[in-house]
């Protein structure tokens, strides 16, 4: 079927009977012609795979026409020795670890395809940095993946591309979150206003087991919404309730196989059914809500008065009208909020959660933290941003439970804006970039004893932080994540106000869970119940 010049000849393909020799009726013709275009889609699929994967691309497991390596999560002895239901079952759950392993046969640059589209992953600190930031001109991109379109419609600032765009709204964005407290004292009283809620739920279950997701969830995701919205919501509000666990199912979704089968054939994201349903209820719900409370500010909107950041945005299209061609409207809004709300809640939610758990498997570390909190702090005082200096080993805890967790694993993947070489290989424009921060994270050259809980590691000799350049819980880069500055503040105030109001310890009735997590977008523990005691 190739010409001269790398050209494909469909001439056999036009001699096929139901072409050739005429067109009886209407029907024949229909039949032909839509046989013709499958054809000619077909073998204009399997010449730009041919030329994908016979470029000078990084090594991987071999990939088939059409589904690419999509089949290696289903047939076993397709990834490499070894390969079992077992192996599959990981490479369903904890894709992050397969991909690590696979790190151990390729090297630390290797390729996967999904369909015909490429993807790099990059496993080990010095590959993600030299990427991410020697090479940011080529790699800021996000990728045009049919599941990144359905949901994000490519706006907002997590997903949305790189370009000029992208910049405005980013600069506009983290300006207008620093008026309303972010990286500020001021942002310290919304923290420790929200505790004391958390704080009085966990008191009603006095000394007895308790489920820590729904609290903690709740009041993060206030935090967010105090800057965002301008107001809180109770615990017990029903439509805030059902837009969190939609928000926490719909990420689980978003990353798992159901994610990989809408970018092969897109279509499936409309499917009235299983799990295609499920995430397209959810992403509909939540925009429905956010879409209500951009309402009810439009009705109640003060110019020179904003309020929080939805006022502020709002105001600024108001000043942008005049231009012709101002990226600000209210569409953007709602994916720029959608943004704040879901990652400003999921991640430092996880973050938390898994710190709970690592006390509660750890006590030794929880009472030192406790006493570093009584000896620095007190138990008549709320937690401040300023004692933090005086609290190393706090934070040093905080810091290896992000480590030991990663809650975004994969990072939010990249895409090559053109084509150029990287390390040697060729990395083909419209490539899909997977930094493996999990990787960098367990890596042995850097962390000893990697898999090994252990908070000191962050510690100097004298007792001081020690600043590790390969730690990159945020990201790294143009991408990096622009919540930084409030995930650590959150972190660090709801984590101090937490052991220094109580003592946690994994309830009776619960056996330890697996610290691998639940993998989403984010990387969320399994549930666990803990048993709560006032100190």
């Amino acid at each position: 079927m190739e010409g001269t010049g790398g050209e494909l000849d469909y001439t056999p393909l036009l001699n096929w009977p139901p072409l050739a020799g005429g067109l009886p009726d209407c029907t024949s013709w229909l039949l032909g012609a839509m046989l013709f275009l499958a054809g000619y889609l077909l073998l204009q699929h399997l010449w730009n795979f041919h030329r994908a994967v016979s470029r000078n691309v990084p090594p991987g497991p071999r990939p088939w026409p059409i589904l690419g390596n999509f089949l290696f999560l289903l047939l076993p002895g397709l990834v490499g020795k070894g390969s079992s239901l077992e192996s599959r079952r990981r490479t369903f759950l904890f894709p992050h670890i397969v991909l690590n392993d696979l790190a151990q046969i390729y090297g630390n640059v290797f390729s996967l395809f999904i369909g015909s589209r490429l993807l790099v992953i990059l496993s080990n600190f010095e590959t993600v940095k030299e990427a991410l930031v020697t090479h940011a001109d080529v790699f800021s991109d996000r990728p045009n993946l049919a599941m990144v379109i359905h949901v994000t419609q490519q706006k907002g600032i997590v997903f949305a591309p790189y370009g000029s765009v992208w910049r405005q709204q980013r600069k506009f964005s983290h300006s207008a979150l620093r008026h309303f407290g972010l990286g500020q004292l001021s942002l310290e009283a919304k923290v420790i206003e929200e505790f004391k809620y958390v704080k009085e739920e966990m008191l009603k279950h006095g000394r007895g087991s308790v489920n820590p997701f729904p609290i903690i969830s709740n009041a993060v995701s206030n935090i967010i919404c105090s800057i965002s919205f301008g107001k809180r919501f109770d615990y017990e509000d029903k439509e805030f309730k059902t837009t969190l666990k939609l928000m926490s199912r719909g990420l689980e979704l978003g990353m798992n196989s159901c994610a990989i089968l809408i970018n092969l054939c897109s279509w499936l994201y409309y499917l009235p059914v299983g799990p295609f349903k499920e995430l397209g209820h959810a992403i509909t719900e939540i925009r429905s809500f956010l879409k209500r409370i951009i309402a009810e500010h439009k009705d109640t909107l003060t110019a020179g008065n904003p309020r929080d950041f939805i006022d502020m945005y709002l105001l600024h299209v108001e000043d942008e009208k005049a231009m012709n061609k101002s990226s600000f409207n209210d569409e953007y809004l709602l994916y720029i909020i959608s943004d704040l709300f879901v990652a400003g809640t999921d991640t430092t939610t996880n973050t938390i959660l898994w710190s709970l758990l690592y006390m509660s498997l750890y006590p030794d570390v929880q009472e030192k933290v406790q006493a570093e909190i009584d000896a620095v702090i007190g138990r008549d005082r709320p937690p401040s941003l300023t004692d933090k200096a005086l609290m190393p080993f706090t934070e040093a805890t905080i810091m290896e439970v992000q480590r030991m967790t990663t809650v975004v694993p994969l990072s939010v993947p990249h895409m090559a804006s053109e084509t150029t070489v990287f390390q040697g290989y060729t990395i083909p424009k419209g490539s899909v970039i997977i930094p493996n921060l999990w990787s960098v994270h367990r890596d042995p050259k850097i962390w000893e004893n990697p898999d090994d809980f252990y908070p000191d590691r962050f510690l100097d000799g004298t007792g001081h932080i020690l600043k590790k350049e390969a730690f990159i819980p945020f990201g790294i880069g143009r991408r990096v994540c622009m919540g930084e500055q409030l995930a650590k503040m959150e972190l660090f105030l709801m984590f101090a106000n937490l052991l220094q109001s109580f003592t946690f310890a994994l309830s009776d009735e619960t056996s330890k869970p697996s610290l691998k997590g639940r993998f989403g977008l984010t990387l969320a523990p399994f549930p666990f119940n803990v048993n709560i005691s006032s100190r």
